[in-house]
């Protein structure tokens, strides 16, 4: 197997029992328990920011975009990104999230979240979010809540406890250009 032999789409419904069992195998029943999980009960992810990574018709990885909103802030928390054990240590995963994070930046969307280890996602464009910034429904390593901002300002915005955008309760605003 090359990497020649991997095709990247995006995610279609067709890819569900696939992606779902690709998140058991890497997540485990304690997914369920995790702050982002909690978030993602919220409401649907987008499809449009969400990709696969196919091998001989077999979905082998998948990464997912979710709406999130926290204070006037309004961003897309990426994850889950997963990769089957077969395909680890190939870029997948890498190329996954990069173009999860084109999508975003061609919909214009403000900023992307996660939780996750800083050494992995620091290379692809994340940093910290400020102590205290955000809130996550559930504990959470405080040291793993990064973002990658798009629009210059958006990070800022984002303030409280993080929610799927579609419980928000309070308005948008929209960063200003600098």
């Amino acid at each position: 197997m090359t990497l020649a032999d991997v095709t990247y789409l995006p995610e279609a419904p067709a890819h569900d029992l696939e992606i779902d069992d690709i998140n058991a195998e890497a997540f485990g029943p304690g997914r369920f328990t995790r702050a982002a999980y909690k978030i993602r009960e919220g409401g649907p992810h987008d499809r449009s920011l969400s990709f696969v990574a196919m091998h001989a018709g077999q979905v082998v990885a998948s990464v997912r975009m979710t709406p999130i909103a926290a204070g006037e802030g309004r961003a897309q928390m990426l994850g889950p990104l997963a990769v089957r054990p077969d395909f680890k240590n190939l870029g997948i995963g890498r190329k996954l999230v990069a173009m999860a994070l084109a999508a975003a930046a061609k919909a214009n969307e403000p900023a992307v979240i996660l939780v996750g280890d800083e050494p992995y996602y620091g290379p692809l464009g994340f940093a910290r979010i400020p102590r205290g910034q955000i809130e996550m429904p559930r504990p959470v390593d405080l040291n793993r809540l990064l973002a990658h901002e798009v629009v210059p300002g958006a990070v800022a915005l984002l303030s409280g406890e993080v929610c799927h955008a579609d419980l928000a309760k309070t308005p948008q605003r929209v960063a200003e250009p600098a």
